[in-house]
């Protein structure tokens, strides 16, 4: 059932669009007359609905509360409801994406922390109503969980997400055009052994690097997206380092660990490597000592701070002729 629109309820919904067509991913950025004028003023029920974004350009270096990782994603979304519903004139036009920055703003929408999300719906007249307000849960899938949540609230359809690409065509050509012309001098230069690849050392390392990064629990950190540390909500001059429980770490804390791992692996190399070449018995006990007491140091700080993070001690069992 198609509903008429009056001369005023048009007006209204050219201003939207030509808004969305001049702003960056189609993201209307609302001030107090864009509120007044498209929200407050207008009679409901309205003939759109607001999807906005509160955001606070001071806290974007608040690495932990993710902001600007949000806003991308929520910008992606615009973008994507956009291509999908470009020729659907009816469709196309029944929802808006828009953000707001400013405090005052804020308060009118009893904004109490960010991120904050909300639909206004075309019945709303409360502002501060929370039946629109996107729960933490639908954050967690990024831009398609934020569409699954327009969907389930507007009942229309945003469509596939349109992600852009990670590299443009431009450099995508001049990246092929420099592997093309640089394949040939480095098989050359291979054959002849004059490569990094033909150097030992650098293997060397980048089993020791890679060793780190993997004890290190770097792909968890990647894919947890996890931040390195944080600041001490009591004092803000201290930095947390360490996360009591086991179903969370901070990348400082699996970088330290995966030293503490990597030490004891390369004393353990240098020991059977090197130090059985040494002919001086006196300067193999001493460094053998060294060696083994850096060790021992090394684990016993791991194992206790496995204790702090999960509660599980380690008991030592020992052979029972020594009893």
């Amino acid at each position: 059932v198609s509903i008429a629109l009056t001369d005023s309820e048009s007006d209204l919904i050219g201003d939207l669009v030509s808004l969305r067509s001049a702003a960056e991913s189609g993201v209307i950025r609302l001030d107090e007359d864009g509120v007044s004028r498209f929200l407050t003023s207008v009679a409901t029920p309205r003939p759109y609905s607001l999807i906005i974004f509160f955001d606070a350009v001071y806290l974007h270096s608040n690495r932990e509360l993710r902001l600007l990782e949000f806003r991308r994603e929520f910008r992606i979304v615009s973008a994507s409801f956009i291509a999908n519903n470009n020729n659907d004139g009816s469709n196309g036009t029944k929802i808006f994406f828009c953000e707001i920055d400013s405090e005052s703003l804020f308060h009118r929408f009893a904004v109490q922390s960010i991120p904050h999300v909300c639909l206004v719906d075309p019945l709303m007249e409360n502002l501060q109503d929370k039946s629109g307000l996107m729960k933490d849960g639908d954050f967690a899938g990024m831009a398609e969980s934020m569409a699954e949540f327009v969907e389930r609230r507007t009942n229309l359809s945003v469509g596939p997400i349109h992600r852009p690409p990670l590299l443009s065509k431009t450099l995508i050509s001049v990246i092929a055009a420099l592997i093309v012309v640089s394949t040939p001098i480095l098989i050359k230069k291979l054959l002849k052994g004059e490569t990094f690849l033909n150097d030992r050392r650098f293997w060397l390392y980048g089993a020791v690097f890679v060793y780190f990064l993997s004890v290190a629990g770097t792909m968890h950190n990647i894919i947890k997206e996890s931040p390195i540390y944080v600041r001490d909500h009591e004092d803000g001059s201290k930095l947390v380092l360490f996360y009591q429980g086991s179903d969370f770490q901070f990348g400082a804390e699996g970088f330290i660990v995966g030293l503490l791992y990597t030490v004891v692996g390369l004393l353990l190399a240098f020991v059977t490597n090197v130090l059985v070449r040494v002919e001086d018995l006196n300067e193999q006990r001493a460094v053998m000592f060294l060696a083994l007491f850096t060790s021992l140091w090394a684990v016993r700080k791991v194992v206790y701070l496995d204790n702090w993070k999960t509660g599980y001690e380690i008991y030592p069992y020992w052979p029972s002729s020594w009893h």
